[in-house]
């Protein structure tokens, strides 16, 4: 059973998360937050599995909570309404394992917090997209090594947590050529993983 926190300072977006997370065979939702400081004191005696934190509220605000949440072993999903592109790179640095926008299809919602709670790093498409631009911190950063358009594309699209064939579908190539592409960039990336490279590519803001 996966046990989810909700932390939001809106309470009927609180009921609506927890009315349909609650429908799952799989997951329960033990408690909400109102605040970011109510949500890192949650996190404390409830050791949630996955959190989903919006960003812009009261006392604490997500970012604040997220630092303070640094080194739990809690998986933050971040689920906000503000469509601002430069919140994506600094929530991802503090340590979000997802980034999510609150107009997410339902069902979509239900697979994100699966996924992460798995171990992958989730991002909405725009949210993806900002980080690949350079625009998820406010402003493009120097790549720290060397990729080819190509594989840049395959990086976004391992942090937006899409399989092989998923990618494969996306870029129009065989599913082998992917797997080159994932092997190389893992390879320069310096990574053993891809849940790893897609935390890479999101912290540092590779364009």
């Amino acid at each position: 059973m996966i046990r989810v926190l909700v932390a939001d300072d809106h309470p009927v977006v609180r009921q609506g998360l927890r009315s349909f997370l609650d429908l799952q065979d799989d997951i329960t939702v033990v408690g909400e937050a109102r605040d970011g400081a109510e949500a890192v004191e949650l996190v404390g005696e409830l050791a949630p599995d996955v959190l989903l934190l919006d960003l812009k509220m009261p006392v604490l605000d997500g970012l604040g909570a997220l630092e303070r949440l640094s080194g739990t072993s809690t998986r933050v999903v971040v689920l906000t309404s503000v469509s601002d592109r430069s919140d994506v790179g600094p929530a991802m640095r503090a340590g979000a394992a997802g980034f999510l926008y609150k107009d997410v299809d339902p069902t979509a919602l239900v697979q994100a917090v699966r996924a992460v709670h798995g171990g992958q790093v989730l991002l909405a498409p725009e949210a993806a997209e900002a980080m690949l631009t350079g625009g998820g911190d406010g402003g493009a950063r120097p790549a720290p090594v060397p990729l080819t358009e190509r594989e840049r594309e395959v990086l976004v699209l391992i942090a937006a947590g899409r399989s092989n064939r998923e990618i494969a579908r996306s870029l129009l190539v065989a599913e082998k050529t992917v797997k080159t592409h994932v092997s190389n960039v893992l390879m320069k990336l310096g990574v053993q993983d891809r849940t790893q490279a897609a935390l890479y590519a999101v912290r540092h803001g590779l364009a």
